[in-house]
């Protein structure tokens, strides 16, 4: 109550002037909406709607799970190469073999032209012992990556909802009160995440070697695109209901077959999107370097989050405010809102 008496006082104090801040943040903290221009229906077209009302805060959201998962940070400087070790090399799985012939005094015009493509070197960086230090501190955000998830989704939640938003004070609020499972089951993200991506990559450059290695990469994909769409229901039932772990996973594992439509939607949305910022990249570098700072996580967590609130509430909160044909003193409450 005292932040909303606060923002009222600074809505009288600042209503006239131009204020810089509030036309690239969407407005200031606590601002929500007027009772006419609220969105019932979310619908393909009240998407692009909301989406242009939040943008600010869409934006903002992006650098808190940028910087709120810094030790990705320590990943990428890891793998630039800068601390590693550079060793010339050719990658070319016929080179050494090829290499051998021109030893033994093969030496012709159509060798010599052979060797200038198979022999072709290539800046290859070999792993220091600081390389391997700097990767183990990247493995830090296991204990990030459920903290930072869990207040993004309490906000974004909150934008589909259409409250006001404290960016910051509700971000630290949503994982205060759900630190244990925002911390077991973060890390638990991370294994599978990893897991199935592994899997993914390691059929693939099996396949056409047996029946069954193709098999398993086509279920490898079919698996991880179920559980992609499972985390758009997991977090945001994370921070609206009490629930376990297990009847979470159990429920989006309904959910995603449930809002088949408006799931595969919001994927192809992602897809797109991404595709327009790669394009961006393509045509002028330093744009397209941006986009991931400043809108590609945020817009597809907004993205996820639109497609799967309303399905969460239409079943599991609507029918909670329906008053129960039994008894009063009968009724158990099938959850108890986090917000």
């Amino acid at each position: 109550m005292a932040n909303r008496n606060n923002f009222r006082e600074y809505r009288n104090k600042n209503k006239k002037g131009f204020n810089l801040y509030e036309m690239f943040s969407g407005g200031i903290d606590g601002r929500g909406v007027k009772k006419h221009d609220r969105i019932t229906d979310f619908n393909f077209v009240n998407f692009f709607k909301l989406y242009g009302r939040n943008f600010g805060k869409i934006v903002q959201l992006n650098l808190l799970y940028i910087l709120g998962n810094f030790p990705i940070i320590f990943y990428l400087f890891a793998r630039s190469g800068n601390i590693s070790i550079e060793s010339l090399s050719s990658t070319h799985i016929l080179n050494s073999s090829f290499h051998g012939v021109l030893l033994s005094g093969h030496l012709n015009p159509v060798t010599a032209a052979l060797n200038g493509v198979l022999g072709y070197r290539t800046i290859n960086y070999v792993p220091t012992q600081a390389t391997y230090v700097v990767m183990a501190l990247a493995a830090l955000v296991i204990f990030t990556f459920g903290f930072v998830n869990v207040g993004c989704a309490y906000i974004m939640r909150n934008l589909i909802k259409q409250e006001p938003i404290f960016l910051m004070s509700d971000f630290f609020y949503a994982i205060k009160r759900n630190w244990r499972q925002a911390l077991i089951f973060g890390m638990l993200d991370v294994l599978f995440c990893a897991l199935l991506v592994y899997d993914v990559i390691f059929f693939y450059y099996n396949i056409g070697v047996s029946f069954f290695s193709n098999v398993c990469f086509y279920l490898s994909l079919f698996i991880i695109f179920l559980y992609f769409v499972m985390r758009f229901y997991i977090y945001p039932m994370m921070v609206t209901f009490d629930l376990s772990i297990f009847k979470m996973l159990k429920n989006a594992l309904i959910f995603a077959l449930l809002g088949f439509k408006r799931n595969i939607t919001a994927v192809i949305g992602m897809i797109i999107f991404c595709l327009l910022c790669y394009a961006v990249l393509l045509i002028y570098v330093p744009l397209g370097l941006l986009t991931p700072i400043l809108l590609i996580f945020g817009t597809c967590a907004f993205m996820a989050t639109y497609a799967a609130y309303p399905k969460i509430k239409q079943i599991m909160i609507d029918p909670y405010y329906t008053e129960p044909e039994e008894d009063e003193d009968d009724f158990e409450p099938v959850f108890r809102d986090m917000g």
